[in-house]
């Protein structure tokens, strides 16, 4: 995935058009490349990324409501506090909707969120009734069973279901059991003893207290107890790189098994409420179910029942009146990410219909905003990188014919889609109303639920979207072997209609280029032609492939992106690779654009293979928080902007000769100490 994982399984700016309530305007042209970005005072073979975006990064500061600021940011803003915003506001503004109709639901919630006087006259209690069973809890089995049902809400707990493609039999859909539960994200959060993450959990103690405090809970020092409780279970759990192993995290048990590796927990109870009938699954880990259930059973109910109530008030904290959503920004978004203030109510109701109503605003902003005519300029795009990629691999000295020719079936089987969906959901069932803000969540996501149950056991549809059509991002998914593009990720500066090929190949082939060097990723690596967890390599060639992926941890993992925070390699190794290979693929899609043709001039004094580079390095302008930076190395397997503008190039010779870099220079490495895969 090119920006941020939603699914340990399945993944991996410029303003165009200023829209009102009343439609569209004149379209703006976005330069194809500004060269006030550029810092001349930086040489490019000594810090490219400063060379290319310094200019950028002074002229654009973090805005306070931001924990960063770069393209797929501001892209991103445009598409939903403009576009959005545009097509929300002009349906709220429609009279006598008839109910279940999307507009109704679309026009319904976005006033429910606006409502901030119902909002505060409710308090707190749109979650009395859930309270009150939290309350009621008498034995460890009634708590099981009081969670499952908040599972259906989307409440966290210890441990969670979702519902996949079966990696080892990819046209089925089968049940997976996961670790689930921490407040802060991710273990090392728990772990680590410097000052800036003790800070953190010292914030998360305080943030529990106040939110107790707010709700009138009880409660001595919950926050205490919390922090206590969460340690443990962090403890039990993998790590986020553990994580990345299909192989290690793909355990295929009988249900009934569930009872014996953790007697303790009644899964009867918290399984039945969520309605999950299966005879088999697929569990992360066996001993984080055994050791996590001894330690439910060795924790006070008290306990449970504490750290339960913060997970349901922690949900719906921004749904609730101001005093517990500010809160909840405070810790969450200020302390967390570094943000200093919320964005406008106006903007994050739109950003919340969007959340909740993703598909059926996508489907107004796809006919709106992306023409039929663009997935055929997309889809050549792809083939062209398809035929790059087939060559590359048949030039590859390190594995040997037998797996090369593997490598070309799983190329030849890759499927796309392109802007957005061919056939619609239909979500008339979901009961939106005004004025009832939690309840419009709650039946959105038990919809959720409801529609993933369904498919347990039953065909994979491989025509289901990932992602909304307005999402800036795409994705490769292992198990369909397909790369999945959004309209929304197809406008500048991903990709420029009034840019030269060089940019936009720089921008949006390599964006398709990291997605399917995905494919052949080290987790991509693993599954086959069908999507299957299938090992279909030599002994010798995976043995090279780890190898050079080794030799790329290595190198990430001594870069220093704050004091004390280095690069996780390990975590990050997918999303490098799919750079690196983002890269070489769309530079030789780009030459190989070239035969037959006079080579093209350069502009404003860059050569082609420059503007190339250039390309690349306005994707990823960004400024970020100190705050932000630390839980992105700790939590994201996307290496920061910076390092995925200066990470690759010193691997790529390529790189070298647009520059003319020398020996020595920062973004020069020598042959033998070059990373390249594919």
């Amino acid at each position: 995935m090119l920006f941020i994982n939603t699914s340990a399984r399945r993944m991996t700016a410029g303003i165009l058009l200023a829209l009102s309530a009343a439609g569209p305007v004149a379209a703006q042209k976005v330069p194809a490349f500004d060269n006030s970005s550029i810092d001349r005072n930086i040489k490019p073979c000594h810090d490219f990324d400063g060379f290319v975006n310094n200019g950028w990064k002074k002229n654009n500061p973090i805005p306070g409501t931001e924990s960063r600021w770069g393209a797929g940011g501001i892209l991103d803003k445009e598409n939903k506090e403009v576009r959005l915003k545009g097509i929300i506001q002009s349906i709220a503004g429609r009279t006598g909707l008839a109910k279940g109709t999307e507009e109704q639901q679309i026009a319904d919630y976005y006033a429910s969120f606006l409502d901030t006087v119902t909002i505060e006259k409710r308090g707190i209690t749109p979650l009395a009734k859930w309270i009150g069973k939290i309350n009621n809890i008498k034995t460890l089995a009634d708590w099981a069973t009081v969670v499952g049902e908040l599972q259906n809400m989307g409440v966290s707990t210890w441990a969670g279901f979702s519902v996949d493609a079966d990696m080892k039999d990819s046209k089925v859909n089968a049940v997976y059991g996961g670790q689930d539960g921490l407040s802060l994200g991710e273990r090392s959060y728990y772990e680590r003893t410097d000052e800036s993450t003790q800070n953190v959990r010292k914030e998360f103690v305080g943030h529990v207290n106040k939110m107790f405090a707010l709700a009138g809970f009880p409660e001595k020092d919950p926050g205490q107890t919390i922090l206590a409780f969460e340690t443990k279970l962090a403890l039990l759990q993998l790590t986020n790189v553990q994580l990345r192993d299909p192989v290690k995290t793909y355990n295929k048990i009988a249900f009934n098994e569930l009872r014996t590796l953790a007697p303790e927990f009644d899964w009867g109870g918290f399984t039945n409420v969520q309605m999950i009938r299966t005879d088999t699954l697929v569990l992360q880990n066996k001993e984080y179910i055994t050791n996590g259930a001894k330690l439910l059973k060795s924790t006070p109910l008290a306990t449970l029942k504490t750290w339960t109530k913060f997970q349901l008030l922690s949900t719906f904290a921004g749904y609730l009146p101001k005093k517990f959503d500010d809160e909840n920004f405070r810790f969450f978004a200020t302390v967390m990410t570094g943000r200093k203030m919320q964005r406008p109510r106006i903007d994050r109701a739109i950003r919340s219909t969007d959340g909740v109503l993703g598909m059926p605003l996508g489907k107004l902003f796809a006919k709106q905003y992306f023409p039929e005519s663009s997935k055929q300029k997309v889809s050549e795009m792809i083939e062209n990188v398809r035929t790059v990629y087939g060559e590359r691999i048949d030039q590859l000295t390190w594995m040997s014919p037998e797996t090369k020719l593997m490598a070309h079936k799983k190329l030849k089987a890759f499927t796309y889609k392109i802007g957005y969906p061919d056939n619609w959901k239909d979500y008339s069932s979901i009961d939106i109303q005004r004025g009832k803000l939690v309840e419009n969540i709650i039946n959105a996501t038990q919809f959720k639920h409801d529609e993933t149950i369904k498919k347990i056991g039953k065909p994979v549809d491989k025509s289901e979207w990932l992602m909304t059509p307005q999402t800036v991002n795409a994705y490769y998914n292992p198990l369909n072997n397909e790369v999945v593009f959004p309209a929304g990720i197809l406008q500048p500066p991903f990709f420029n209609p009034d840019a030269d090929d060089a940019i936009n190949y720089g921008g949006i082939i390599a964006v398709i280029g990291h997605e399917f060097t995905h494919g052949f990723d080290d987790q991509g690596s693993q599954f086959d032609a069908d999507g299957n967890l299938q090992n279909w390599w030599t002994e010798a060639d995976r043995k090279n492939f780890d190898g050079l992926a080794k030799r790329y941890i290595e190198y990430f993992g001594k870069l220093e992106a704050l004091p004390g925070f280095k690069i996780n390699g390990e975590l990050t190794i997918g999303e490098n690779i799919a750079d690196l290979g983002g890269l070489t693929l769309a530079y030789y899609a780009l030459k190989k654009s070239f035969e037959g043709k006079a080579e093209p001039a350069p502009i404003d004094g860059f050569s082609w293979q420059q503007r190339f580079f250039l390309g690349w390095g306005q994707v990823w302008h960004m400024n970020i928080t100190d705050a932000a930076l630390r839980n992105q190395i700790q939590t994201d397997p996307h290496s920061p902007a910076k390092f995925r503008v200066n990470g690759p190039m010193p691997h790529l010779a390529e790189f070298q000769s647009a520059w003319k870099c020398s020996e020595g220079d920062a973004m020069t490495l020598p042959p033998a100490q070059r990373v390249v895969i594919w």
